[in-house]
């Protein structure tokens, strides 16, 4: 049996740029981005140093890359402040009247704040910091909604070398828990609670809970949004408002070595002990400018939304550090995408002239749904790229989002990543990549990238195997906080000296890199491995299928059988008929060994907050019969309960 991946899903549509974006573009063409590809990973010193050198160093750095297998020093002895590169360079240099946020809150509130004001406000929030004894290397946790307020904080402690660690707003005490108990953080930041369709999800209660028996945190932060009622405790608990209000709106920012520890970030859905992904300065700063400038082709008149939330690294890398050290102006919106309704998202870029669109293939597949009038009722026409992140889009999904959101005029940046990986590694140049639906193309700037069998082979074309980076990167994560053999034995022990990223992929001829998902999301029937995403994107490329998770049971004869749990567009009856039919399309399109043995029509998939689908909670269902894990993280709880009824009555 072989051990590698098979695909059978064939793409031949291809969407070329035009050439008036191309001329505009800062790569245009393809011959340019292999000479600079070619010299990003043959002398990395060169190509790094020239974007380095864009950004401002308090002292310049000795020597670009330290490589000791698996540990990189990036800019190494340069020092530098990532707050001042964010915020105060763009004052200096004469923008600080731009508009850096445009916020809309849930019920409709809004707020802009420019390049000078927000700087005051980070200013303010750096000098309460450190009046609470918050001071270089102490762990901050965030847990915080989508306000201007979280960035401001994740800023603040750059500014003074804290180390944020960010806990997503939809986790539950038992979350923070964890990760205060694994960071020992001394501060958290909170609020009394953030808006969720048209809920208030009680943040501060949460805080209170996580910290009943906790004998390190000494200050709680506490935001005013919502209003609701919650529980000060004396001496520990303060206000935001009362806080700022005391001190002053200048700061003078200190200078960090390259390799000072800027946040650490605990990876979502691991089960047992979080692991808190550790990133560094220098490298995380430079690269994230970079996969920005040239990825989103980012522009002075840009107005630039990514909608992920600022607890996840997208949050982090394409909200907080990316769009602000490229001095673009960003919206940022607090809640869901189907409050009132699901036109939300479609309202705020036609208000805003949204320009930059950067969403996930969850998302889409839920607009989708929702119908194309809800779409079609506003102009959209300030778009001019739109990318994906967070998982692998189905071409459906991505033939929908080309037509119907960019009018087949925006080229789409698939992106590749990981929050260990910190930045981009692989992803269309909009100005030059042809680029084919459900295809990430081609690596980034600086990332060798290689699909590899079990013997460490190089895979052909079209054979799928283990992605892995052969070459240290400068966003790459430095190791698992307080666990180092456990950095080592996760993430480089499979190959000697190459980074394991856990994804299958498949290389086409052309060199495009496609993913098919986690390795174990690959399901084993009858010695073929089949990547979930691909027997997923063949449901969803059926008229009547909005959504699709796909998992595997046990089967003692298959070794897996395929269970496909399958969402269907609004006003569609999921008939035995209908059950049939999409059964023999996944045939038709894959080839019968990809058949789903059971097919459950359900009118909703168990998601996280962040919209990620739990196959680990279905692959539990369908293996027991029950749900046993963790679901704090379930946007909706009653989905579990109704899966279970679903699969018993079968």
């Amino acid at each position: 049996m072989s051990n590698n991946i098979e695909s059978h899903l064939s793409e031949d549509r291809e969407f070329k740029p035009s050439k008036e974006f191309s001329k505009k573009a800062r790569v245009s063409s393809m011959a340019q981005y292999k000479r600079m590809h070619k010299e990003s990973v043959e002398k990395p010193h060169v190509f790094w140093a020239r974007e380095a050198k864009e950004l401002s160093w308090d002292k310049k750095w000795g020597k670009v890359l330290d490589w000791k297998a698996p540990y990189a020093k990036w800019f190494v002895g340069g020092k530098t402040n990532v707050c001042v590169n964010c915020v105060d360079r763009h004052v200096d240099e004469g923008r600080g009247n731009k508009a850096a946020i445009i916020w809309e809150g849930e019920p409709g509130d809004k707020r802009t704040l420019t390049y000078s004001q927000l700087q005051r406000e980070v200013c303010k929030f750096a000098n309460v910091l450190e009046s609470h004894g918050v001071k270089s290397k102490d762990r901050v946790l965030i847990y915080m909604p989508m306000v201007v307020e979280a960035t401001v904080a994740m800023l603040a402690c750059a500014r003074i070398g804290a180390v944020h660690s960010i806990v997503f707003g939809g986790f539950s005490a038992e979350s923070i828990k964890d990760r205060l108990d694994d960071s020992k953080a001394t501060c958290v930041i909170t609020a009394d609670g953030g808006w969720r369709r048209g809920g208030v999800v009680d943040l501060k209660a949460n805080v209170d809970e996580a910290l009943k028996k906790d004998k390190i945190v000494k200050t709680v932060i506490v935001l005013e949004r919502t209003r609701n009622k919650v529980k000060m405790k004396r001496g520990r608990d303060v206000w935001w408002h009362d806080e700022t209000a005391k001190v002053t709106g200048t700061h003078k920012a200190k200078s960090f070595d390259s390799e000072h520890p800027l946040f650490i970030l605990y990876t979502s859905g691991s089960t047992g002990k979080p692991k808190g992904i550790l990133h560094t300065t220098g490298g995380y700063m430079v690269n994230t400018y970079a996969t920005c400038k040239y990825i989103f082709d980012m522009r002075d008149d840009d107005v630039y939304w990514c909608t992920a939330d600022v607890g996840w690294i997208t949050g982090h890398s394409y909200i907080t550090y990316g769009p602000m050290l490229n001095g673009v102006t960003q919206v940022m919106y607090e809640g869901a995408p189907n409050f009132p309704d699901f036109s939300r998202f479609w309202q705020i870029v036609e208000d805003y002239g949204v320009s930059i669109f950067y969403t996930a293939p969850t998302a889409i597949r839920a607009f989708i749904k929702a119908g194309d009038e809800l779409v079609e009722k506003h102009d959209l026409s300030s778009l001019r790229l739109l990318g994906t992140v967070g998982e692998p889009i189905n071409p459906e999904a991505w033939m929908w989002y080309y037509n119907k959101i960019g009018g087949g005029r925006c080229p789409i940046v698939d992106t590749w990543w990981q929050t260990e990986t910190g930045a981009i590694m692989i992803s269309p140049m909009p100005g030059c990549t042809p680029i084919r639906p459900g295809t990430a193309t081609m690596p980034f700037f600086g990332v060798d990238a290689a699909i590899l069998d079990e013997e460490g082979k190089e895979c052909k074309a079209n054979e799928g195997g283990r992605l892995v980076i052969r070459k240290p990167w400068p966003g790459m994560l430095r190791t698992i906080y307080g666990d180092k053999k456990r950095y080592k034995d996760t993430y480089w022990s499979d190959y000697p000296g190459m980074y394991t990223a856990g994804d299958g992929a498949i290389r086409d001829k052309k060199g495009n890199f496609t993913i098919v998902g986690r390795l174990d999301d690959v399901l084993n029937v009858s010695g073929h491995r089949l990547g979930t995403a691909e027997v997923e994107s063949a449901l969803v490329s059926h008229k009547a299928v909005a959504e699709a998770a796909v998992v595997g049971r046990p089967h003692e004869i298959k070794g897996q059988a395929v269970v496909a749990f399958v969402s269907l567009k609004t006003g569609i009856e999921g008939t035995d008929e209908l059950l049939k039919e999409v059964r023999n399309h996944v045939g038709k399109v894959i080839g019968a060994i990809a058949k789903p043995d059971d097919v459950y029509f359900t009118p909703a998939l168990p998601k996280t907050r962040s919209g990620k689908i739990m196959r680990r909670l279905l692959k539990e269902l369908v293996a027991t019969g029950k749900v046993t894990g963790n679901i704090t993280t379930l946007e909706d709880v009653s989905v579990v309960k109704s899966l279970q009824k679903l699969v018993k009555k079968k």
